[in-house]
């Protein structure tokens, strides 16, 4: 069973063995807006964490998607490149944005739980 972690940048994780699922979090696509393009990160990219893996544009800005964590990335959601709406219908589950093989699964210790994220974006309202 997977645990889901989150970052300041609002980016979330999901551990399964040694593959973490990578996206934004409903509070980000609500900053966002209507997602209109996503760019995702080459598949065998190495990425440390806090680097930039993804872009995601909306009718209001663009934003940069971060590596949580090290690890080299192993797919792509193309689904979201097809159909960028499903960032904002479905954040955390089928408009994921990369996948990753984990490096240091112990970086995960220093992300946020879902009560830990929760308190922090009310604290952003």
């Amino acid at each position: 069973m997977s645990t889901r972690h989150f970052t300041k940048d609002h980016e979330w994780i999901d551990l399964d063995g040694e593959v973490a699922t990578i996206g934004i979090t409903d509070y980000a696509q609500g900053q966002l807006g209507d997602v209109v393009f996503v760019e995702l990160p080459e598949v065998g990219r190495t990425l440390a964490a806090g680097d930039d893996a993804a872009v995601v544009e909306s009718v209001k800005a663009a934003s940069d998607v971060y590596a949580p964590i090290d690890g080299e990335v192993v797919a792509g959601n193309e689904a979201v490149v097809d159909d960028p709406s499903l960032v904002n219908s479905d954040p955390a589950g089928e408009g994921w944005f990369f996948r990753m093989r984990v490096t240091d699964a112990g970086q995960l210790d220093e992300l946020m739980d879902e009560d830990a994220y929760a308190a922090y974006i009310a604290g952003l309202e």
